[in-house]
């Protein structure tokens, strides 16, 4: 499908490289920038002056004044860059059209006839989510809904450790303890004091400690029975963190266990495998693969793959578990903390070495508080079902400030305040760590979810009292005031958007765009009077367009897109 923003571009690259091939007889690989509030497109001359042996302002020069064409209004050269800027009324009328006819699927790429799996969140299943873990699913539900309208089919896989020692210290600790479980309506709140009871008391006990490493130890083996019997305890668990993800409008396709990949033999068969590598050693009767001729030095050096006991590690296992995921899918990508790369390092060299698929990784630095690292074990947390209600809250009071208690109130600050969650997550790159305060998440202000929801439900009440929305586009209106112009040239540039974050891995950019989005067509609501106005049939059309590309990036994002607040 060709958007008209991106034909406009093809055509300032085309016009630039047959200019630069009559005058200076070479071939270039025109790149075009958007600086913001200088031209809509620009031309950087520089690396061109270096081959040609001119200088950038002069070649500016000579280049603009062979740049033309039908989607171009004008060119510039400004201090050796070619400004070119685009034909809003021909944007316009090959646009909004366009808008109208695709409706939620404008912005869409073209089916890319590949399969994804996306692995996120797969957190250990012993106490609810807290704000720290909310950021991979967060980011993971986000990047598989930009991939769907990005053209690719897929599935998003949650990982379960279950036979790791986070759910054996939940089990000895639910099985031991003589614990009255406090009143909470979610299991995964009720079971989590009985984790944290064993784990303080496996510091402290050894006889403690050396039962849970039995457990774990019979669970590496593939004890089914017992497998079974720490199923029926992180199950419960894992309800409850399911349940959380739900009210923030995230689901998990699949649920796929470690154990599995023991009892089908794929773990034993990645073990004799690794085993015949020229990088592979022993320590003992363990079997180490030595990361050290893939960059990895000092102490980390050796990654160990099995124990003295032969039993398999997590890493080995998740070997096993990427060996299988690369069968079932194209392409596979993985949101992990960044506290994990030495381990996705050790992944992606066994995969090598195996001549299976490596997935691609996102690593997302952490989320804290104002007083340091969270950590379920120390109960030193702030759990996301805590922020969803204390979110909900601060919703409601905002809500109420601008509207009468009525029945559509609890449905209007529930999402306001789910959006409010998402957006704040989501709006900074993963890389980018993210100190949590109550006050940031919950602004209702500036660059947050409330501020976007706002501006989609003021284009649905200006359409609602104009009791219509234009069922065709005038292919022959102007828009003249600058306001107007502007917020086409906004609309038009979301599927470059949707393009580049689905390129990049960067669900943040659809982020800043809803905000840009947003605040231009606040400044255009602002400037630009809609009903009762002369030009009230064309303008409506720009409300209806600014909705429906509103709706389409909140839907992008996993927030709803509220008709009224």
């Amino acid at each position: 499908m060709k958007y008209p923003y991106e034909t406009f571009k093809r055509e300032v690259s085309e016009q630039l490289a047959c200019a630069i091939t009559a005058v200076y007889g070479i071939e270039a690989d025109v790149k075009l920038e958007e600086p913001k509030g200088m031209a809509d497109v620009a031309y950087p001359c520089f690396s061109l002056s270096k081959q040609v042996g001119e200088s950038p302002l002069k070649i500016a020069e000579t280049l603009a004044k062979r740049v033309e064409g039908k989607w171009i209004a004008r060119v510039e050269a400004v201090r050796g860059y070619v400004n070119v800027f685009v034909n809003t009324d021909m944007l316009a009328a090959q646009l909004l059209p366009q808008i109208q006819e695709m409706g939620d699927s404008f912005g869409s790429q073209e089916e890319k006839h590949e399969t994804v799996i996306v692995e996120h969140t797969s957190a250990n299943p012993n106490g609810p989510l807290h704000v720290g873990r909310a950021r991979n699913p967060i980011i993971g539900d986000t990047l598989a809904r930009l991939l769907r309208f990005g053209g690719y089919r897929v599935t998003t896989q949650y990982y379960v450790d279950d036979m790791g020692k986070q759910v054996a210290i939940l089990y000895w600790g639910a099985t031991h303890l003589d614990m009255e479980l406090p009143e909470h309506e979610k299991e995964d709140h009720r079971y989590v004091g009985f984790y944290q009871k064993a784990a303080s008391l496996m510091e402290t006990d050894e006889s403690v400690q050396r039962e849970i490493e039995e457990i774990v130890k019979r669970a590496e083996r593939g004890d089914r029975t017992l497998l079974n019997e720490i199923r029926s305890i992180y199950g419960k668990v894992l309800e409850g963190m399911v349940e959380s993800l739900k009210q923030l409008n995230i689901t998990i396709d699949e649920f796929v266990e470690e154990s599995r990949f023991i009892f089908d033999g794929s773990t034993e068969r990645v073990i004799r495998e690794l085993e015949k590598s020229e990088y592979t050693g022993r320590d003992g009767n363990a079997l180490y693969l030595d990361m050290e001729p893939f960059g990895v030095h000092g102490r980390d050096k050796r990654f160990y793959i099995t124990r003295n006991d032969g039993t398999s590690l997590y890493a080995t296992r998740d070997v096993a578990y990427h060996v299988w995921k690369g069968e079932q899918a194209d392409m596979l990508i993985n949101v992990l903390g960044e506290d994990h790369k030495l381990e996705a390092k050790f992944v992606e060299v066994a995969l090598r070495l195996l001549h299976k698929k490596v997935p691609e990784t996102i690593f997302y630095s952490f989320v804290s508080l104002p007083e340091g690292k969270m950590s379920t074990r120390k109960a030193r947390v702030v759990y996301l079902d805590d922020l969803i209600h204390e979110a909900r809250e601060r919703a409601l009071a905002e809500v109420l400030k601008r509207r009468e208690r009525d029945d559509k109130i609890d449905h209007i600050a529930h999402h306001v305040a789910m959006g409010a969650i998402r957006y704040n997550i989501i709006k900074v790159r993963a890389e980018k760590p993210i100190v949590f305060k109550w006050e940031e998440a919950l602004n209702f202000e500036g660059q947050s979810a409330p501020f976007i929801q706002y501006a989609h439900a003021r284009c649905c009440s200006i359409l609602r009292k104009a009791a219509r929305t234009p069922s065709q586009v005038d292919p022959h209106a102007e828009y003249g005031h600058e306001s107007e112009r502007e917020l086409v040239k906004t609309l038009a540039r979301f599927p470059d958007v949707v393009g580049e974050g689905v390129r990049n891995r960067n669900p943040s950019a659809v982020a800043e765009y809803a905000h840009e989005l947003a605040s231009c067509f606040n400044a255009f609501y602002r400037d630009c009077k809609v009903l009762g106005s002369p030009e009230e049939e064309k303008r409506l059309v720009l409300v209806a367009a600014t909705r429906q590309v509103l709706r389409n990036s909140l839907h992008i994002l996993g927030i709803e897109a509220l008709e009224e607040m």
